[in-house]
């Protein structure tokens, strides 16, 4: 969505790149800490990454979509 590497997410999310691997291993965030997981989430937010829970869209189901 954002073609960002793994060292381009670390950088912005202000993580090391071995964090960011753990958190995008099988695992996911639970590899992580919640304010690691916020720091990617405020990360990709602030890139123009809007997340939706079930049912915010007109297309129902939960997803990710890039700000128009």
């Amino acid at each position: 969505m954002l073609d960002w590497t793994q060292p381009k997410l670390a950088e912005v999310a202000n993580l090391s790149v071995p964090t960011v691997r753990r958190m995008e291993s099988e695992r996911g965030p639970s590899a992580s800490t919640p304010a690691n997981v916020d720091a990617v989430r405020r990360a990709l937010e602030e890139a123009g990454v809007i997340f939706l829970a079930s049912g915010m869209s007109s297309n129902g189901g939960a997803g990710v979509r890039l700000k128009k």
